[in-house]
């Protein structure tokens, strides 16, 4: 049975994402741990810039981009945008 963090990334492989914007905190690196190379993450230094980020890119592509963000404060933060 696969897990929750490979059953993702199978997900993400079938919709064509392979970037992910973030600003990760501790809950997250399980989730980094040993990133396939396949994917290139986009590291942001605050939440809404994070956000602003992967919106453009989705924008540009014509389709859905994903944020990683810290649970609790870094979904607040990024919903200031």
């Amino acid at each position: 049975m696969a897990t929750v963090r490979e059953a993702t990334f199978d997900l993400l492989r079938r919709l064509g994402m392979t970037t992910v914007f973030g600003n990760p905190g501790s809950t997250e690196l399980p989730f980094l741990k040993e990133f396939p190379e396949a994917f290139r993450y986009v590291l942001g230094l605050q939440e809404a810039t994070v956000l602003g980020m992967a919106e453009g890119f989705a924008q540009g592509k014509g389709r859905a981009s994903l944020v990683n963000l810290h649970t609790g404060p870094g979904l607040g933060n990024a919903m200031g945008l």
